[in-house]
């Protein structure tokens, strides 16, 4: 599959720091930042600093170096938040279906109470 990065999104914007953010963690390759419109206490958005359309393409594209940061600075981001005791949710929409919003890969860090069901059976 092809993937077509926007070079024009909003978290590409905020990599560019032409939007401001609320960062939590900076790393060589990642970049965690408060939601702004956060749906629980804690609400955290993760992103690869690289042009990854959604994780398919950044598991099936990213180097090694870029992949190992992402994945550990997400559990720092977990660490840092105090969600790793009471338990979280990690979310990534990818494509239409998934209903990503933003081409740009990010995970969503949830906690700070209970959340109940991901789907509820249609």
């Amino acid at each position: 599959m092809s993937y077509d990065y926007d070079d024009q999104n909003i978290f590409a914007k905020i990599l560019r720091g032409e939007i401001p953010n609320d960062t939590v963690l900076e790393t060589d390759h990642s970049l965690a930042f408060n939601d702004i419109q956060p749906q629980a206490p804690v609400h955290v958005l993760v992103i690869p600093k690289g042009p990854w359309v959604c994780y398919d393409h950044f598991a099936q594209e990213a180097s090694d170096a870029e992949i190992a940061d992402y994945t550990r600075a997400i559990g720092e981001v977990c660490r840092l938040m105090g969600v790793e005791q009471g338990g979280f949710r990690m979310i990534s929409n990818a494509g239409e279906h998934g209903v990503q919003e933003v081409p740009h890969l990010h995970v969503h860090i949830l906690g700070g109470r209970p959340l109940g069901r991901m789907l509820q059976k249609a």
